[in-house]
């Protein structure tokens, strides 16, 4: 997605965010654009708005930017955030790939409303394909948690950079299972993931999804609901 795209699809987003509410705030780069639109309009506008970060990037990013950030205690009116993979026909989602998808799970799951931001090139016919299901796994026998995903046909991987493992903002690891493509059947994938023990989150977001915003390089916005 160019950056126009990008910014049309952001402003679109935050277009949706009205005085008074409580906002989850996503992560990534799309993320970051809705957030300087919101920072703009509390600026221009006096648009009262407190937000919920998903992730310790997205929190100094918004504290940066003078947009007030309160904890995940109530549900928020509206969740807003990007996706790894978005399957056309159901608008289920794969996210993970920054690493914040347990929070980002948990902050969409309490929201009221929950509107995705995503590229063209994020849509596709069945989640899994050509990408690895993140999993989020406590650190305490890993290993053996990783036997478990292995027998479920998941070929985890554990996420490295530099040649160490990864750390997510909570402490835990993500192992990245690109055997479980294509996924035809993803709530029995669900249930069989959280079965397992050791397990926190996957990166399978399986809840209603309002919209998704698909920005366009000529400026324009496509609107996919279920």
């Amino acid at each position: 997605m160019s950056e126009r795209a990008r910014q049309a699809a952001a402003e679109a987003a935050a277009a949706l965010v009205e005085d008074g509410m409580l906002v989850g705030l996503g992560t990534g780069r799309t993320m970051d654009l809705v957030l300087q639109v919101l920072s703009e309009r509390i600026a221009t506008e006096g648009l009262r708005v407190t937000g919920v970060a998903t992730s310790e990037a997205t929190a100094s990013r918004a504290w940066a930017l003078s947009i007030p950030l309160a904890d995940a205690d109530a549900p928020c009116d509206l969740a807003l955030d990007g996706a790894d993979q978005v399957e056309r026909s159901t608008l289920r989602l794969i996210k993970g790939g920054g690493g914040a998808l347990l929070r980002e799970k948990i902050v969409a799951e309490s929201a009221r409303r929950f509107v995705v931001v995503a590229e063209a090139s994020k849509l596709v016919d069945r989640l899994g394909q050509d990408f690895a299901l993140p999993v989020e796994v406590v650190p305490f026998g890993y290993s053996a948690t990783a036997r478990r995903l292995a027998a479920l046909g998941g070929a985890p991987e554990v996420r490295r950079r530099g040649g160490a493992p990864i750390r997510t903002d909570n402490g835990n690891l993500v192992l990245d299972c690109p055997g479980f493509a294509v996924i035809r059947d993803p709530f029995t994938l669900e249930r069989c993931l959280r079965a397992v023990a050791g397990v926190v989150a996957s990166g399978l977001f399986l809840l209603p999804v309002e919209c998704v915003l698909v920005g366009d390089d000529d400026g324009s916005v496509a609107e996919l609901r279920p």
